[in-house]
């Protein structure tokens, strides 16, 4: 099997520099060298490539799942089943869950490692990457709405502190960032998770401004019907090329340009949607409240 250029990888065949990543600015296809292949033990392999533009799940904040996309190269094609960041130090690779930091940490190199049934290409072949684009786009569609959504959530609330606390891109109080569980894009939306406990109130939060969700989700919904009417623009800044080089989404909305520090993939602009919406549950967990807030981002038509 051909090792990769030395100055790719260190003697272990791993590489010492991070994958470069062209998906942040919307790429759909790239073309690509292996320079390692992982047998992962469960007849699947890690195949890690010098470029790609296939964007993983991270598992550490694993908002936007992964892309649909297959290998091409020596003939043959490789469907990705997964792709996940992967972090290397002293001669080893940890994929997924096994990480055990964050994406940018110092002393480490971050990869791509693209989930292959088998063997997957040799290292050394030359591969083209392919990424399904209508799966992406929709995704793309879904974390955009979800950042619009998580300010709008934000202002609909900014009434409901006794003290100050850190604020947002649009300088009102972070709901979003102090109260979040979890969150999960999904083709055209998203679904983000928040807890209404004793260190929220603690901080200052007004539990009693969630009683009336309706009338919260309605003053959202007027925010996020005037951003998209404005059809503002949207653009990643990135400080580099490198997996885990600093990214930001940025948006031109009326109030101001907002940036808010993000790796995954987004719409151009707000004129690809018709409309964004909100909608808020609440349930009791474990002593504490819970609240669910549904985005919804039709297509412009």
């Amino acid at each position: 099997m051909p090792e990769p250029d030395d100055t790719l990888s260190t003697p272990t065949g791993l590489p010492d520099v991070d994958t470069v990543v062209t998906y942040p600015p919307g790429a759909t296809s790239s073309a690509g060298r292996v320079l390692h292949v992982e047998d992962l033990g469960d007849g699947r392999s890690a195949v890690l490539l010098d470029v790609t533009c296939v964007h993983p799940v991270t598992a550490a904040w694993p908002d936007q799942p992964a892309d649909r996309a297959v290998l091409q190269g020596a003939g043959m094609t490789f469907p990705v089943v997964d792709a996940v960041v992967g972090g290397i130090q002293d001669g080893r690779l940890l994929l997924g869950s096994d990480l055990p930091v964050r994406i940018g940490t110092e002393g480490w190199v971050f990869v791509v490692a693209h989930i292959v049934e088998g063997d997957g290409p040799a290292a050394g072949t030359e591969v083209r990457a392919i990424v399904d684009a209508d799966h992406r786009a929709a995704l793309s569609a879904g974390h955009t709405v979800c950042h619009l959504a998580s300010l709008a959530l934000n202002a609909a609330l900014a009434g409901a502190w006794s003290k100050d606390v850190l604020p947002d891109a649009l300088a009102n109080p972070n709901f979003d960032a102090l109260a979040i569980e979890t969150s999960r894009i999904h083709p055209g939306g998203s679904v983000d998770v928040y807890r209404i406990g004793k260190s929220l109130r603690r901080k200052g939060f007004v539990a009693t401004a969630l009683d009336d969700l309706d009338a919260v989700a309605s003053r959202a919904n007027m925010l996020l019907a005037e951003w998209v009417a404005a059809g503002a623009a949207v653009r990643i800044e990135r400080e580099g090329d490198g997996l885990s080089s600093r990214r930001a989404w940025v948006c031109e909305l009326p109030a101001g340009t907002v940036h808010i520090p993000c790796g995954g993939t987004h719409a151009s602009h707000l004129g690809e949607f018709s409309s964004v919406t909100v909608a808020l549950e609440a349930r009791d967990v474990e002593g504490a409240r819970e609240i669910t807030m549904t985005t919804t981002g039709r297509p412009a038509r």
